[in-house]
């Protein structure tokens, strides 16, 4: 008996792993967590493709019937599938932990995340600072501007991940964390962004279908990216080679 966090990576159904599949098909209970990606299938293409049933978890299951999730793997084998890879999300920490705590065999099966699929943009992956998200409804909101101002002062990269709220069809897209920046940067009276700044707006990256998009604030501002999810970059002090790869998607 035991938990097993399955990363499904970022694109449909067949991006699981061979080892994830295989577990899948063995599971008592499959629970599917509809909260911090989207993944570009339904429940429905996973459980035709698994040949097994699968119950969605949304994030306010996960947070309050974690102990029931944890209980279940004591007496059968359960796997919580999740978008990308399983510790992209510190939600999927503390359910990790619990298990440990309460003595259930946990065991992980990692996959692609946004946090390297990002390097098809060309950027390299270890001149990224910190993460940070940009949330839907925050009037107070100051934390992206602040990292990307920490970021930027020392010529990092700052990747941006932006809230989705699949309960509600809300995604956000590129363009509206771009004016939710410059929202911020009005109310703090201090410009680091301007519409000459260099940003990378990106869409379903993972997929066949993945648009990248390089330019001007002023110009990205003004794309439509399609499909959700999106993902925004500023990027900090560029290496020639990124720029180089930067070019082809201007």
């Amino acid at each position: 008996m035991a938990l097993y966090l399955i990363g499904l990576g970022l694109a449909d159904e067949k991006d699981i792993s061979v080892k994830g599949l295989e577990i899948v098909k063995s599971c008592d209970l499959i629970y599917l967590e509809s909260y911090t990606s989207l993944l570009q299938r339904s429940k429905e293409c996973l459980e035709q493709f698994y040949g097994k049933k699968v119950f969605l978890a949304a994030r306010e299951f996960t947070e309050q019937k974690t102990k029931k999730i944890i209980n279940e793997a004591k007496t059968k084998t359960v796997a919580f599938l999740i978008v990308g890879d399983p510790f992209s999300a510190t939600t999927h920490i503390e359910l990790f932990r619990q298990a440990k705590e309460n003595n259930v065999e946990v065991k992980i099966i990692n996959n692609a995340s946004i946090l390297t699929a990002v390097g098809i943009t060309g950027l390299q992956l270890y001149k990224f600072g910190k993460i940070t998200s940009i949330p839907f409804d925050n009037p107070n909101l100051e934390t992206p501007y602040l990292v990307l101002k920490e970021n930027l002062s020392l010529g990092l990269h700052t990747l941006f991940l932006l809230d989705l709220k699949p309960e509600e069809n809300r995604f956000m897209a590129a363009n509206e964390a771009i004016k939710i920046l410059e929202n911020i940067e009005l109310k703090k009276k201090e410009k680091i962004i301007t519409d000459d700044t260099l940003v990378v707006g990106c869409a379903r990256l993972g997929s066949d279908d993945y648009l990248i998009k390089a330019g001007r604030l002023s110009e990205i501002k003004q794309q439509d990216f399609g499909k959700a999810p999106h993902c925004l970059i500023i990027p900090g002090k560029l290496h020639f080679m990124e720029e180089e790869l930067l070019d082809l998607y201007k």
